[in-house]
């Protein structure tokens, strides 16, 4: 009698769902037969191709956006970074003579990830050293960055300076490997990487004890102040990433590249299962988030039921309903 008792709960537990964890996996299948019923050119191949490779920037800076809140932080700087680290990227690369374009593309890369992963690590010590909220923190460097940018530019845009080095870019963003767009391939590199750092590294671990519980975490000897700063530029470097694939895409930058991208970064990472409180991160979640963002908004092109000019409303509408639905699922364990 005792041992049923015992197996009852334990097999209980064993086949109970992680809602958290396929809820995001549900709501793109979902998102995919409402596509095909809206209209039926939506399951072209081509099309679908078009969603996952145009999600590539939102995922890769996702998956930064990840470590950051799991980690108890918040970044809102991100697509102005983005746009600032772009205008720098290009600078560097029409400072290189046209003729050598492996170079240019090489100091490009570098100038993108370095950037970026400066850019990160200036909001990490500030938000760290400083002990100021992560949200003034980077509330604060998103304007920072975006007048840079609008400076840089005078106003305008920053455009590469030759045909043949938009031409050597362009494989970049548009190209394929063994039919599989390169943003595609980029994008889950990056994605493999965050998850083995978060969920099999003694610093991922550090990260979400962190987020979970700032204070056990101090006094279990877990280094605050360095492990949230490392978050900070690991979003930095996804940036950076991130950039180096929008580049290519339209050959320039201005002011405006990367408007509301922190945003749709926190809703990735939101509907993806993490909690914006912090203490948990889901990486294949927030992949899933970016391309139901990306989903949403190719459906409202096609279907003709809701301007396109309303994507950003229903995207704002749509973190609102994940933190709903995430309050609801912690209020019932």
């Amino acid at each position: 009698m005792s041992r049923a008792v015992v197996a009852g709960p334990a097999a209980r537990r064993g086949w109970r769902l992680d809602l958290p964890t396929l809820a995001p996996f549900f709501a793109l299948g979902l998102l995919i037969l409402l596509g095909a019923a809206v209209n039926l050119r939506f399951l072209d191949p081509q099309n679908l191709t078009n969603v996952v490779t145009r999600s590539a920037f939102m995922v890769v800076i996702g998956v930064g956006a990840t470590f950051v809140i799991a980690g108890g932080g918040l970044d809102l700087s991100v697509g102005s970074m983005s746009a600032f680290v772009g205008g720098l990227m290009i600078l560097a690369m029409n400072a290189v003579p046209t003729q050598d374009m492996a170079a240019a593309i090489a100091v490009g890369g570098a100038v993108a990830l370095g950037g970026g992963a400066l850019c990160g690590l200036g909001n990490g010590v500030i938000t760290t050293a400083g002990r100021i909220e992560p949200f003034i923190v980077t509330l604060g460097t998103m304007g920072v960055f975006r007048a840079l940018i609008t400076y840089l530019a005078q106003g305008g845009a920053l455009a590469l300076s030759s045909d043949a080095m938009q031409a050597a870019l362009r494989p970049i963003y548009f190209g394929t490997v063994l039919g599989i767009p390169v943003p595609v391939l980029v994008f889950l590199a990056v994605a493999v990487i965050g998850w083995v750092v978060l969920n099999r590294t003694p610093f991922g671990r550090h990260c979400v004890a962190i987020g979970a519980n700032e204070d056990v975490a101090r006094y279990s000897g877990v280094a605050i102040g360095r492990v949230r700063c490392i978050t900070y530029v690991i979003q930095g470097v996804c940036v950076g990433v991130a950039t180096m694939l929008y580049v290519p895409r339209l050959s320039s930058v201005t002011p405006g590249s990367g408007l509301l991208w922190e945003l749709q970064a926190i809703t990735a990472v939101v509907i993806g299962g993490t909690p914006l409180r912090g203490g948990a991160g889901r990486i294949w979640g927030t992949v899933a988030g970016a391309v139901i963002l990306e989903m949403v908004a190719n459906i409202m092109v096609l279907s003709n039921l809701v301007s396109e000019y309303l994507i950003g409303a229903v995207q704002g509408a749509i973190i609102i309903i994940a933190m709903l639905v995430q309050r609801e699922l912690a209020r019932r364990g």
